[in-house]
Formats: structure tokens, C-alpha cells, sequence
């Protein structure tokens, strides 16, 4: 089981992870060492905290996974969750859970291209240029599902559905409210 690197690599502590899953910061620490093995349901309540497959957790799969995480809104802009709704294998270049992340979109205003409940592949970076799907959020907490224009007066975010309307900041806004890029998405995994 490489619990430990997993651990580590999501920034918890002993004290931590073992909060998160209801045991004494001693029972994570025999886990990693191999003092004590962790039963099924705990592996799994493991797996899910950490965002990777059981299978993954216990060493067992080759395969990449990223968890998808919540829902982003491809409409009016509403709190993204960041609640596990599940995995995807993906591509190794993408297993970087620190680069990438996957979320399920939630709304049509990027119809027919993304989907109601499609996942998007997203890497992390806070610019884009014009033309790329990006998640942006705004106000620090609404993330939206939009492709991005850039101007030297602001960003406009463009949704593929004509029924509904392209959003304009200005450079104003963009400090005030905030408005940010947090992705660009890099791969449509489509309905999974």
C-alpha cells in the first residue's frame, strides 16, 4: 500500500488524514508502516479522501486515475462543490494531481460541445489565451465553464450556446470581484 506517498503528496499530516477517516493519528502511522493493515472499508474510505482507486491505494493497478471532483456550472455561474462524485483513468501525462484535476459540468451554455454532466480533464494555471475552455471564478467563489476572450480592457467569457449571453469584465472587475482562471481544460471525457 503507498499510503504514506499518497499522503504526503495531498499535503495531510498523520494527524490529519486520520481525522478525516475517524482513527488515532497511531493507527495511520502502523498503516504506512505495515504494522497494521487497515480493513476494506477503511481502504476504501482511504482511497476516496485521497482521490485514487483502490486498487491504486493498495498498489495494485498501473493505471492513472484523477478523482472528479463535484460539478462545474456551464451556465449561470453557482458555488463549485468539491464534493467526489467518482474516478477516471486518464492518460499518465495528466496523473499529476497537482497539474490536473476533473470536474463533472453542470448546465448546457457550452452546448453541443460540453454537455450537461460531461467530465472535463482541466490543468491548473491561473492565464490562457483566447479561444481555450476555461474554468474561471468568480467573485472567489461562483466557478463557470467558458471560453475566454482577452482584451486589454478585460476578459470576456463566451458560452457556445446562443441562448445564453457572453459575459464581459472589465480590468476593474477582474480586481474587484475577482475574477480568475483557475484551468484550462485539456481533455472531454464526454458523459462517464
Amino acid at each position: 500500500m503507498i499510503l504514506k506517498e499518497l499522503r504526503k503528496k495531498a499535503k495531510l499530516t498523520q494527524e490529519k488524514l486520520a481525522t478525516k477517516v475517524g482513527v488515532s493519528r497511531s493507527t495511520i502511522a502502523m498503516y504506512e508502516s505495515g504494522a497494521s493493515q487497515p480493513d476494506l472499508q477503511m481502504i476504501t474510505k482511504l482511497a476516496e479522501i485521497l482521490g485514487v482507486s483502490v486498487d491504486f491505494l493498495l498498489g495494485n493497478s498501473k493505471k492513472n486515475t484523477l478523482r472528479i471532483l463535484g460539478k462545474i456550472p456551464a451556465g449561470i455561474p453557482f458555488e463549485a462543490i468539491e464534493d467526489i462524485e467518482g474516478y477516471i483513468d486518464i492518460n499518465p501525462k495528466f496523473a499529476d494531481q497537482s497539474e490536473y484535476f476533473a470536474l463533472r459540468v453542470k448546465g448546457d451554455s457550452m452546448s453541443p460541445r460540453i454537455l450537461d454532466g460531461d467530465v472535463v480533464v482541466v490543468k491548473k494555471q491561473d492565464d490562457a489565451d483566447t479561444g481555450d475552455v476555461c474554468v474561471v471564478m468568480v467573485n472567489g467563489y461562483d466557478a463557470t465553464l467558458k471560453t475566454i476572450k482577452k482584451e486589454e480592457s478585460g476578459i470576456f467569457l463566451i458560452p457556445t450556446n446562443q441562448a445564453y449571453e457572453t459575459k464581459f469584465y472589465s480590468n476593474a472587475d477582474i480586481q474587484s470581484l475577482p475574477v480568475r482562471i483557475i484551468g484550462k481544460v485539456v481533455e472531454l471525457r464526454g458523459n462517464i
